[in-house]
């Protein structure tokens, strides 16, 4: 067992028991955006077993294009926040602590999909991945209430009493895609290089910083790969990536959440073998999370097609942590599969930990 595992950590007023995150999944359980018992129910069970921070899963903003999914959380509407309610009342009854990840799918979600059908699916240019034109661009005005739609949900969790939130940058979602050259082509202040393009996420992170106010954390997750391009990269060299990193730092993030396939692979290897979240974390001093395969044997893409996963090793995660690459540590699937995980950890209980049986997604246990 890695003692700097289960050291606490202090970030804006928010002390952590220890370095543990369960990581955000989706899991679509939710009828017609609203959490209910069972949701309720499966998040208790982690904060019972010494999880440090639940994420939860991605839940969407008010804008009527942000889900393609009916049974994908909201985070607005009265009965979506009763059901989220009673989560943190779960969650905090059993000593944990719980940051709802806000998400917007932008062009990812298909016109016609979600619990408003009819609504158009938001975007930076309306142009495809692929550089198609499929919607028109929206206005400026239009582009400000996607980010004010991140601090509505932000305001929410802090009138529901969570302990963070956190705004989902990654994957090739709505925030990740004005990112990328392809998807903005806007002339405006939300376009140009990528420095430029990172404006409407510094955007997002200031509102949500009015909407929660100064004593509540804002962890912002980003990914320089995204679900369309496995081996897409934002920046690829140190320099280029301290310079986008830094938006998002000057805007008033408190961490950051570096979304890899395998939290051991070296994000520059021409230059050393630090992963994403040490680079993070060296170019901008801020905490990191990292997250990829903890404690399995591969990568989560096959988890979709019911793939298992074996158990790993946790020494090259302790050591790395020993020296201080990163600050915290998101576990997924394994956390997933097994509730107790981290308490078994904590306990030295190696040979006790689980295989990932590829059928996890399936229920919500």
């Amino acid at each position: 067992m890695s003692a700097s595992l289960f050291q606490p950590f202090t970030c804006r007023g928010l002390t952590l028991p220890n370095r543990v995150v369960m990581a955000p999944m989706t899991r679509s359980f939710s009828p017609g955006g609203v959490p209910g018992e069972n949701v309720a129910a499966y998040y208790e069970r982690r904060a019972q077993h010494d999880v440090g921070l639940i994420l939860t899963e991605g839940t969407v903003t008010d804008r009527g294009g942000a889900s393609n999914d009916v049974n994908i959380p909201h985070f607005h509407g009265k009965d979506a926040l009763a059901g989220w309610q009673a989560v943190a009342d779960r969650v905090h009854d059993a000593g944990g602590r719980i940051a709802p990840q806000i998400w917007h799918q932008g062009l990812v979600r298909k016109p016609g999909t979600g619990n408003f059908p009819d609504a158009p699916s938001d975007s930076p240019s309306g142009l495809t991945h692929n550089g198609k034109q499929v919607t028109p661009p929206p206005s400026e005005e239009d582009v400000a209430d996607m980010a004010s739609a991140y601090a509505r949900a932000a305001k929410n969790a802090k009138d529901l009493g969570f302990d963070a939130i956190e705004i989902h940058g990654a994957h090739g979602y709505l925030i990740d895609q004005f990112f990328w050259d392809v998807m903005n082509q806007r002339e405006d202040r939300y376009g140009g290089n990528l420095v430029d393009r990172a404006t409407f996420a510094a955007d997002v992170i200031r509102e949500c910083r009015k909407a929660v106010g100064d004593d509540m954390p804002i962890i912002l997750r980003f990914s320089q790969w995204k679900q369309q391009d496995y081996t897409a990269r934002l920046a690829d060299t140190p320099q280029k990536l301290g310079a986008f990193l830094e938006v998002f730092k000057d805007a008033g993030v408190d961490m950051l959440h570096c979304s890899q396939r395998r939290f051991w692979e070296p994000e520059f290897a021409e230059e050393n073998d630090l992963n994403l979240a040490g680079w993070a974390k060296k170019l901008t001093g801020l905490p990191t999370i990292t997250v990829g395969s903890v404690g399995l044997s591969s990568d989560f893409f096959g988890a979709f097609q019911g793939q298992a996963s074996e158990a790993a090793s946790l020494d090259e995660l302790f050591n790395r942590l020993e020296k201080g690459e990163f600050d915290l540590v998101a576990v997924g699937r394994a956390l997933l599969n097994d509730p107790e995980w981290v308490s078994k950890v904590k306990a030295g209980e190696f040979d006790k930990l689980k295989d990932y049986d590829g059928e996890a997604l399936k229920t919500l246990y």
